[in-house]
């Protein structure tokens, strides 16, 4: 069957849009004083935080509900929340937002040649490549597909957003089958669509992050879930910043990813109250879908890097390039900058001691450097 893979283009394309001003861009500016109310400035400094309405991004609100920016002598504002990551770096681009929340279009924004770098993780895993708990496959009724056999996806029309992280998990699954990526239908849907197209037999499978696929299962009669996870792709969800900001910041950086961590943390002891959190900021979310979709979040709230988080950004663009979604690739050591995370490791290491052990291989230490052949990252 034909496949209706259209370029990654919707993503990469509009970041390429944002480099259009990347390079007249100016430096970016130093995080401005909070006021200690008589005109002079205190101990903290407010910095700006930007994120998308999604239930795996919502460790940022936690992080200020809960005080932990306050105890790390920040004063952190938070936008209201993107359309898309895209719309994200855009905003870092100028200055409105000095951290973001993206995954996949990280790359495009590289490859047009923005010097943003990667300092931590708000989903993924430094313990392991495969991890993609709040990834879900949902079938219509009268689809034809087996629940628990992903091999009758074979035929059938399956929605994505093309060059999203789904569509590489999809693309992984075919993988994992032995089928060839044009042995599916690809309709590329936004995800807010996938419950109307599968409900209209637009598609015949929905294959989505959380809360989308709970959503869809408690919205469309007959939906049921074929598969959930499988380790298929190493997940990808950095919190980004620019390089001149994280270089001439560094202390500001760390109390940021000190904050995070603690939040994470608490989200991964505290599911039920997470998941109070995210229903009171995600206005629109049911809070039972709220907190069954927490229980998954949580799986993947490891903010640490390794040489994993390198390995499964060099698989997404690789794959990507493979299909010619993606003009090139990049050096994904000139992506990260995991010093300011490894110090707070060193520093605050209760804050993962609840983490499975990131393996030793993958570690991070003076002189590392990834290589894509070196199976730094077991898999």
């Amino acid at each position: 069957m034909k496949s209706t893979l259209f370029r990654a283009g919707a993503a990469f394309a509009a970041a390429g849009l944002l480099l259009a001003v990347a390079a007249c861009s100016s430096p970016s500016p130093a995080p401005a004083p909070a006021d200690g109310g008589d005109g002079e400035a205190a101990d903290d400094v407010t910095v700006t935080a930007g994120w998308v309405s999604a239930i795996d991004q919502i460790g940022l609100p936690a992080a200020l509900d809960q005080g932990f920016f306050e105890e790390a002598g920040l004063d952190v504002e938070i936008a209201e929340p993107f359309a898309t990551g895209v719309d994200q770096l855009n905003a870092l681009e100028t200055d409105q937002i000095q951290f973001a929340q993206v995954g996949a279009p990280y790359i495009g924004a590289k490859l047009s040649g923005a010097d943003y770098v990667l300092v931590g993780n708000y989903t993924g895993s430094a313990s392991q490549f495969g991890i993609d708990e709040t990834m879900a496959v949902v079938a219509r009724d009268g689809s034809g597909v087996a629940e628990g056999d992903l091999a009758t996806l074979e035929g059938k029309k399956i929605g994505v957003a093309v060059g999203s992280i789904n569509h590489l998990y999809l693309l992984a699954v075919l993988e994992d089958l032995g089928l060839p990526s044009d042995s599916v239908e690809i309709v590329n849907t936004a995800p807010p669509d996938l419950g109307v197209a599968l409900q209209t037999g637009g598609i015949d499978v929905a294959i989505v992050w959380d809360p989308w696929p709970l959503q869809i299962l408690e919205q469309v009669e007959g939906s049921y879930e074929v598969a959930r996870g499988g380790g298929y792709i190493g997940y990808l969800g950095y919190i980004v910043t620019k390089r001149a900001f994280a270089e001439e910041n560094p202390d500001v950086v760390e109390r940021f990813l000190t904050a995070r961590a603690a939040a994470d943390q608490w989200m991964r002891e505290n599911p039920s109250e997470a998941a109070g959190v995210a229903a009171r900021w995600l206005s629109s979310l049911d809070p039972a879908i709220a907190q069954a979709a927490m229980e998954f979040n949580i799986k993947q709230l490891d903010p640490r890097i390794s040489a994993c988080n390198y390995a499964a950004l060099d698989a997404a663009q690789t794959t990507l390039h493979e299909l010619g979604s993606i003009d090139g690739t990049f050096d994904v050591n000139e992506a990260f900058l995991p010093g300011p995370m490894t110090n707070v490791l060193a520093s605050s290491p209760e804050l993962f001691d609840d983490l499975s052990a990131i393996p030793g291989s993958a570690q991070i230490g003076d002189g590392f450097a990834f290589d894509p052949a070196g199976g730094q990252c077991p898999r």
